[in-house]
């Protein structure tokens, strides 16, 4: 496109981390649209406003990057934005409905993060990655460390929604005795997923292995405190591929450095990219990975595809799947 014929419209794709995006929908096909992919994370409010300020279209991965009303003041060239998912916490719809902007989505997985939870689950529960690298290293069965087997032990699941209940089937496929809580779940509903409904306290107290399933808010910030921890005890293991702020993080450093929990398996942390020397990434009786819950090819099928869909309809005058 020559400086003297600029086009239409600019459109920035956000967080496309392994540079995939192109790939998973027509984008190219999109006239009169000049398209960036922007692979690294936009750290800082003022970093997202210089580097977005051109563009009248853009297209967010989930909550990797913020939109509140200060970002969106400065972003007065931004007329569409599409979020992957049905809902993002990061962006403020009635700042975007204030100043004019379309908001957009997509569907999402119903399968992608339940299933990345079960690999996270047994892979910590039979010390997997340790052994895996001893292997190749050239030692064979590592370690004094000896796994755990699921079948006749107790999961609890914090959080019996669309992703808790796929948990609780799985439980249940491998023997396990399936216990749930949260602050307005239903004996009836628990029990219809599988599940026996148990106070908070018991929750934490009687399971082997915690699995955090809950949406992010201000009545979930910090829920999973000291005291859950441990009772979750120095056996016990927590799962989280939910949001890091659910769970206090500094109780849950100390509680694995000093032995009183037992281990952590985590997708999800207080800083994403998690940097080279966050604490976390020294903790001991961890296993971890970067926020894979919903990277599948089957999510981005739908992500991107849909994704496209929006901004085409949306530039043929007839916006799909609005959120405001």
């Amino acid at each position: 496109m020559s400086p003297t014929n600029p086009p239409a419209h600019r459109l920035a794709i956000l967080d496309d981390h392994q540079d995939v995006a192109l790939d998973f929908a027509p984008w190219t096909t999109l006239e009169d649209v000049e398209i960036v992919v922007f692979h690294d994370t936009l750290a800082t409010a003022r970093d997202t406003v210089e580097a977005l300020a051109g563009f009248d279209i853009i297209v967010a991965m989930r909550e990797r990057t913020a939109f509140d009303a200060e970002i969106i003041a400065g972003l007065p060239g931004l007329k569409l934005l599409v979020t992957t998912g049905k809902v993002n916490a990061s962006i403020d719809l009635d700042a975007a409905t204030g100043a004019g902007i379309t908001v957009c989505g997509t569907a999402g997985s119903t399968t992608a993060t339940p299933e990345l939870t079960w690999a996270l689950l047994m892979a910590w529960m039979r010390d997997v990655p340790a052994q895996q690298a001893s292997l190749r290293a050239g030692t064979w069965q590592n370690g004094t460390d000896v796994g755990f087997g699921l079948c006749g032990s107790t999961l609890g699941i914090l959080g019996l929604g669309r992703i808790g209940s796929r948990i609780a089937a799985y439980g249940a496929a491998f023997g396990m005795d399936i216990i749930a809580w949260s602050q307005n779940l239903e004996a009836d509903r628990a029990a219809a997923a599988g599940a026996r409904l148990v106070g908070r306290e018991e929750l934490f107290a009687s399971a082997d292995v915690l699995s955090v399933h809950l949406q992010l808010s201000e009545r979930t910030r910090g829920l999973v405190d000291e005291t859950n921890l441990r009772l979750l005890g120095p056996a016990g293991l927590l799962v989280n591929t939910s949001r890091a702020a659910i769970v206090d993080q500094e109780a849950m450093l100390r509680g694995l450095h000093e032995g009183w929990l037992g281990g952590a398996a985590l997708d999800v942390f207080d800083v994403e990219p998690l940097p080279a020397d966050h604490p976390v990434i020294a903790a001991p009786r961890t296993v971890l990975s970067p926020h894979l819950g919903y990277v599948t090819r089957q999510t981005y099928e739908v992500f991107y595809g849909q994704a496209f869909e929006d901004v085409k309809a949306w530039l043929a005058g007839a916006p799909l799947r609005r959120l405001n």
